[in-house]
């Protein structure tokens, strides 16, 4: 309840990017692989920016 209006850090934010972008990369390998790898590169460009941030 007190954490309701807690705004979310940084790496939050980037873990559900990263989250989102595997998600439509997996839904997208079946339909349209040029798609997807473009999806899991971003993914791993935000994976990149996460591992600075440690």
């Amino acid at each position: 309840m007190f954490g309701l209006f807690k705004k979310k850090s940084e790496k939050e934010v980037l873990q559900e990017k990263y989250q989102k972008l595997m998600k439509e990369a997996h839904a997208l390998s079946t339909t349209n692989r040029k798609q997807s790898d473009e999806k899991v590169f971003e993914a791993e460009e935000i994976m990149k920016q996460l591992e600075q941030l440690d």
